[in-house]
């Protein structure tokens, strides 16, 4: 008897152990795949870079802008890092992402400027 015991013991760990590896292989590329939110991050930095050129942002603007879309950028490398982007990661990184663009539409249209550059001195 103890011997069929220490068998389908056995039997039972090797098992448990092949479900555990597979269990562990990362889900497919698919599943981690943010196209959306990469296309929104490209269009969103774009739009700090016209407020730039176009001196609707100050220095401190735009600082504050792209510390934020660092903040979004990381908080997607963490919800990736398992292989797996789910439906409330997204929705967090979107309400992230909504409200960085709010700043951004806030802070190109508000009254302050960035000085023009001067002149070179001769």
């Amino acid at each position: 008897m103890s011997k069929r015991l220490f068998a389908v013991v056995t039997c039972a760990a090797l098992a448990a152990a092949s479900f555990g590896t597979l269990a562990q292989t990362p889900a497919p590329a698919a599943a981690a795949s943010t196209p959306r939110i990469d296309q929104r991050q490209a269009n969103q930095e774009r739009r700090i870079d016209q407020g730039v050129a176009s001196g609707q942002l100050t220095r401190r603007e735009t600082r504050r802008l792209e510390r934020q879309q660092g903040a979004v950028n990381r908080a997607e490398n963490r919800a990736r890092a398992d292989g797996t982007v789910t439906a409330q990661e997204r929705a967090r990184l979107e309400h992230m992402q909504d409200h960085t663009s709010a700043n951004i539409a806030r802070q190109r249209h508000d009254a302050q400027r960035r000085p023009a550059a001067s002149a070179p001195a001769k």
